[in-house]
């Protein structure tokens, strides 16, 4: 369904007019659903910034390396693993949640029972991440991690998708660049937290203190998005009437005479392989080329969270006001200008905070943006369908983009250095498919 035609609904979607005082744009509301992305936010900062450390620590090459240098060797216990086998194991789950969470996304859309539409899936899949979450620091294999980081990520996948449509059950079209990039604040926050949050607990407590306190905060934020969220029953049955599926989502982009709808899916997937690589190397390349302590690292790394934080709402009403795709290319050329020069000027720790700050900034424009750009492009009576094809590009990303980079790290001699003109690389295609969108005309902020 187009932009245009949301108001040129069928008899049964018009019995559903009471539902839209629930997407009149609110701020509270805003807030309240934003702690559920807060809570999501607080776990994988602290999950990229620890476990791959704790893979790879002991690694003689890195050693080697910094002592070369006559950079410290952090003293952290870790496996010794290879930069490749440790990002594959960081990944490898996320080959199951491919099909997983955009599955969860559109079954979500025809959930009903006592707790709702999407919350039902927040309550089964909650506790069964908090318990792999929990257990990942006390691992002592490379097999246990990747089992706990499995049981982490299948429960993550069975809410991840029916929290973040809220953004398209809950929001008209025209509200919801503004709405994500309040949700974004929120995320940001979480991401804040759990960098100097984990960092100051790693370096006084130890190992396990950051995953724990994470749980324990990612329970008490998606608490109050449970309690506080109001959810349509008429919704859910209007989407169960249009017969929400991936399969038949996939369908109706692929077969589209507009191929926008599919150049977002391939942006989408080429600008998170960029990040999603250098998100779960950087507290390796932090470590290991420039010989920062683990703790200390996650702190400097709440540079681009804070960043982040501080640009995500402008970067929303300027997507509202402009255009998502004009202001998601405005980020993708500042990213890879910026990932093209870290290369070459990263060289200690005022550098590497001067670089995710900018990072942060430009990643704004697109991330707060992206959702609601493919929402665009979709059908309104299957926002969870949709949101499961966002999180399709984007976990297809979460393998390929640490895989790829890991084995360029090993064959480039050890040196996540390199991440950054991968990045670059893969930041510059998202930029092309970008290009290639048209425009869809966006209210003008009042």
């Amino acid at each position: 369904m187009r932009r245009g035609d949301f108001h040129n609904l069928t008899h049964r979607e018009a019995t559903v007019t009471d539902f839209a005082a629930l997407r009149r744009f609110s701020y509270r509301k805003t807030f309240i659903i934003g702690f559920g992305f807060l809570g999501i936010s607080i776990i994988w900062p602290i999950f990229n910034q620890f476990v791959p450390i704790f893979l790879q620590a002991g690694n003689p090459e890195f050693t080697q390396q910094l002592l070369a240098e006559g950079r410290a060797v952090p003293d952290v216990v870790g496996l010794g693993l290879s930069p490749a086998l440790a990002l594959f194991i960081m990944t490898w789950d996320n080959l199951i949640n491919i099909f997983v969470q955009p599955w969860v996304g559109a079954r979500s859309d025809r959930t009903w029972n006592r707790f709702g539409r999407r919350k039902p899936w927040i309550l089964v899949g909650l506790p069964i991440a908090v318990v792999g979450f929990i257990l990942l620091p006390f691992a002592q294999t490379a097999l246990a991690i990747a089992a706990f980081i499995l049981i982490t990520n299948f429960g993550m996948a069975l809410f991840r998708s029916p929290t973040v449509a809220w953004l398209g059950d809950l929001f008209l079209p025209d509200d919801r660049s503004k709405a994500n990039g309040i949700i974004n604040v929120m995320g940001g926050i979480g991401s804040l937290i759990a960098f100097l949050g984990g960092g100051l607990l790693f370096n006084n407590f130890g190992r396990a203190a950051p995953f724990i306190a994470g749980a324990v905060l990612m329970v008490a934020a998606l608490t109050v998005a449970l309690f506080g969220v109001r959810e349509s029953r008429e919704a859910a049955e209007v989407s169960a009437e249009a017969g929400s599926s991936v399969r038949a989502s996939l369908r109706a982009v692929l077969g589209h005479t507009d191929r926008s709808g599919l150049y977002v899916l391939i942006g989408i997937l080429f600008w998170f392989i960029a990040f999603n690589a250098l998100e779960a190397g950087l507290s390796s390349f932090a470590v290991f080329t420039l010989g920062i302590a683990p703790g200390t690292a996650s702190i400097y790394a709440a540079a681009i969270s804070l960043s982040f934080l501080l640009f995500a709402w402008p970067a929303g009403m300027a997507g509202t006001r402009y255009g998502r795709r004009g202001v998601i290319l405005v980020g993708l050329t500042g990213l890879t200008i910026l990932f093209a020069l870290a290369y070459f000027i990263i060289q200690g720790a005022a550098t590497f905070i001067l670089v995710l700050v900018l990072a942060g900034l430009f990643w704004a424009m697109v991330n707060v943006n992206s959702l609601p750009l493919v929402y665009d492009y979709g059908d309104e009576r299957q926002i969870g369908a949709y949101t499961g094809l966002y999180y399709f590009s984007s976990q297809l990303a979460a393998v390929l983009g640490p895989t790829l980079g890991g084995v360029m790290v090993d064959v480039l001699g050890n040196q996540y250095r390199w991440l950054f003109l991968f990045s670059a690389v893969f930041m510059a295609l998202a930029w092309l498919v970008v290009t290639r969108i048209r425009q869809r005309a966006v209210a003008v902020a009042g």
